[in-house]
């Protein structure tokens, strides 16, 4: 959604629900399902801005004074818990209207690509890897999103200078699978013999059933000589 799209939305939420000024959770509640379709929101975002309006009263959202208190791992875990929010709305409103210095959001597509221009990658970094190289820019990794950003933009434009040096990111450890019970682990094996039995007589239930269709005629053939 563009921000002319989404300006004339919110001047319709103003108009309709809020009688001229921004609404209340409470005003939220209120309206109905078929005014706020009518301001242009999806049934979808209509369920996610009621469950902002409800958690909002509830307390899981908090104002705006507690809200600076919080640290920025408290701030996403806060509101993540509402419909349709996720950590990188999070991490967008922690950067353009708190100001927070240290937020890299490494699930956004235009910071892992400025990263992968800027450092001359044949791949995508996965974000896990991007967080972790990102550590060494603690408390300053916001300005290094609007820096992988810039980096983007340039090389769109074909004027990204070259990598000064490669690098490699950091490997993962994977996760090993928790060990099963005995019990669970019988029960496994079980069942593929079950499955090659159970295959077996299928197979042989076909073939027995092919081999009576090819004699039938046959059978047919001879009635019919007997009875001439």
């Amino acid at each position: 959604m563009n921000g002319t799209a989404a300006n004339t939305i919110l001047k319709r939420l103003i108009d309709s629900c809020g009688q001229g000024t921004f609404p209340t959770p409470h005003q939220v509640l209120q309206a109905s399902v078929e005014s706020l379709r009518a301001a242009g929101f999806s049934f979808a975002k209509v369920a996610a801005l009621k469950d902002l309006a409800a958690k909002t009263l509830a307390g899981v959202v908090p104002d705006g004074a507690a809200l600076v208190q919080l640290s920025d791992e408290q701030i996403i875990a806060r509101l993540t818990q509402v419909r349709g929010i996720g950590r990188w709305t999070v991490e967008m409103l922690l950067m353009f209207q708190l100001r927070r210095p240290d937020v890299l959001p490494v699930d956004d597509f235009g910071v892992r690509a400025g990263f992968r221009a800027a450092y001359g990658l044949a791949r995508m970094p996965r974000p896990k890897a991007l967080a972790l190289w990102g550590e060494r820019w603690k408390p300053f990794r916001t300005t290094a999103a609007w820096y992988l950003w810039r980096a983007l933009e340039l090389k769109r434009a074909g004027t990204l200078p070259a990598p000064a040096e490669r690098i490699r990111l950091p490997r993962l450890k994977m996760r090993r699978r928790a060990a099963r019970p005995a019990a669970a682990r019988k029960a496994a094996r079980a069942k593929p013999r079950t499955g090659r039995r159970c295959a077996r007589v299928a197979r042989r239930l076909a073939h027995g059933l092919c081999a009576l269709r090819a004699t039938r005629p046959a059978r047919q053939e001879g009635q019919e000589g007997q009875e001439s």
